[in-house]
């Protein structure tokens, strides 16, 4: 969207926390990429091909070549490089991007909250005495204390990408709705009491489901925990963490708090407040919205509450608002949640660095791999900002990725969509950045290879109760029970014991 993105990280990713594009500004070091096309030239004048695997939000194009062609204009000039761009959903992202990196075939990708997994499996290219030749630019975008959140054993093996880092809890909500039922949103603060304004919804709209999951299996209550360090993991992988001040490491699902806002969400469920089918549905919560069956949905991002709005309305198909449920805070998972990884497969490594190099450096090479091309995927306004072309929306153009802004590259040069962003947002955003809370553990590394049966038994775990859980489609005390002691029984203990002795620092 505009100036943002979720992963996600991501989706959390994620999640993806990731949504939105930046600035706009094209005037900084952009212009300077490393031109050193005929290092990657073959000597016959071919140019050195790589593949990018990348999450997107958006419906996943059909065919890709006429903007790979349009990019390519540009990297084979720069870098003698050409890119195959392979955007994946994100309900097949992981899966995809781990057998892709087993097979050779690709030498690009980004992770979505499981960095540390990545380099424990031995899917991540050692970067540390490359990043200077192929991408110093980059690299100078960069504090050292941020990139050190992407090290292991003093060695770099990926580069986070590029954007505002301190994530706060929200609720996106449908305005038309808000003002029609008169809702009184102001009176928000936190996730229980988003009850009385579910029933108020349901109520005026029996057809209307009040929230949809932000992904698969992600109601959304993992931003509502508040002052959470996953310690190089994330709320859907092995989740040791710290929360606050508190060093003891500890099993995230063990939180008093993990377990009140899974009986909030139980609550929902069979008030049918939340979507049925959560638990298991492959569809994001801005194609969800986009169909007008829902009210609101949660998740985290890094950006004004007004900006955040702004760039989430169109695809979301109405004009959204956005109202905080919690702080921001900064951890080490923060920075590299969302982190772009050379393919240790890759037979072409300094080229792919070159070619990261552009997304962080080159407005025309980002913005193409987000936008798709103008005048058929969008338009550019005489303000900078961009807008698709009358008639048509994210749903409906050939190729758009631009809900995968905060994914990508460099946040900063890439262009807001047509009534978001502002200087204003952006010095918001950089302060957040410098200032928000952090936790007491940041830039905490965890090498993973000495539990990785652990953690292979204890995913499948949390694949199998957790969705359910988070989603409230089974009965909380029950599953909890069971979860946990599965947890157990699979490991899970040797994981924590693993990271809390020592707490080992980058």
């Amino acid at each position: 969207m505009a100036k943002k993105l979720l992963s996600i990280l991501l989706a959390g990713v994620m999640t993806l926390s990731l949504v939105a594009c930046g600035s706009g500004d094209s005037s900084s070091d952009a212009g300077t990429a490393t031109e050193s096309g005929s290092e990657s030239q073959a000597a016959d004048g071919e140019y050195t091909e790589i593949t990018y695997a990348f999450v997107t939000f958006n419906t996943v194009p059909d065919d890709t070549s006429e903007v790979e062609e349009a990019i390519n204009k540009i990297s084979r000039e720069k870098i003698g490089v050409e890119v195959h761009l392979m955007p994946l959903s994100i309900a097949d992202y992981t899966q995809q991007v781990s057998l892709a990196v087993q097979n050779g075939e690709i030498d690009l990708f980004h992770t979505l909250g499981d960095l540390g997994n990545d380099i424990a499996s031995d899917m991540c290219y050692d970067i540390t005495d490359m990043i200077d030749t192929d991408a110093p630019e980059t690299k100078a975008l960069f504090e050292e204390e941020w990139l050190k959140t992407t090290m292991q054993d003093g060695k770099l093996y990926a580069i986070p990408t590029l954007k505002p880092f301190a994530l706060q809890p929200m609720l996106i909500y449908r305005k038309d709705i808000a003002e029609e039922l008169n809702l009184d949103l102001d009176s928000v603060k936190s996730a229980e009491d988003l009850t009385a304004i579910f029933a108020q919804v349901k109520e005026a709209h029996p057809e209307m489901t009040p929230l949809a999951p932000v992904s698969q299996g992600d109601s959304g209550l993992t931003r509502w925990i508040p002052n959470i360090d996953w310690l190089g993991d994330s709320f859907a992988s092995p989740g040791g963490c710290l929360q606050g001040e508190d060093m003891t490491v500890t099993s995230y699902y063990d939180l008093a708090d993990f377990e009140k806002y899974a009986k909030l969400v139980r609550d929902w469920y069979q008030n049918d407040y939340i979507m049925k089918d959560a638990a298991t549905t492959t569809s994001a919560a801005a194609e969800l919205m986009s169909s007008g069956n829902y009210f609101a949905y949660s998740a985290s991002y890094s950006y004004p509450l007004e900006d955040t709005a702004a760039s989430l309305s169109a695809p979301s198909g109405y004009e959204v608002g956005a109202i905080s449920l919690g702080d921001a805070y900064l951890d080490t998972s923060s920075m590299n949640a969302v982190a772009q990884v050379v393919a240790s497969t890759s037979e072409h490594p300094d080229a792919a660095l070159k070619f990261l190099n552009l997304t962080y450096t080159d407005p025309d090479v980002i913005n193409t791999m987000l936008y798709g091309l103008e005048g058929v995927d969008y338009v550019k306004n005489d303000d900078g900002t961009v807008s698709y072309p009358e008639g048509q929306d994210a749903s409906t153009v050939p190729y758009t990725a631009q809900l995968s802004c905060g994914v990508l590259g460099n946040f900063f040069i890439q262009w807001p969509l047509e009534g978001s962003g502002s200087e204003e947002s952006l010095k918001w955003e950089d302060e957040q950045n410098h200032n928000a809370p952090s936790s007491p553990a940041m830039g905490f590394s965890f090498d993973s290879s000495s539990v990785q049966t652990q953690y292979t038994a204890v995913s499948n775990v949390i694949q199998q109760y957790l969705p359910g859980i988070a989603c409230g489609s089974v009965d909380t005390d029950t599953a909890l029970a069971e979860f946990r002691q599965a947890l157990k029984d699979a490991g899970y203990d040797d994981i924590l014991a693993a990271k809390h002795t020592p707490l080992v620092y980058a």
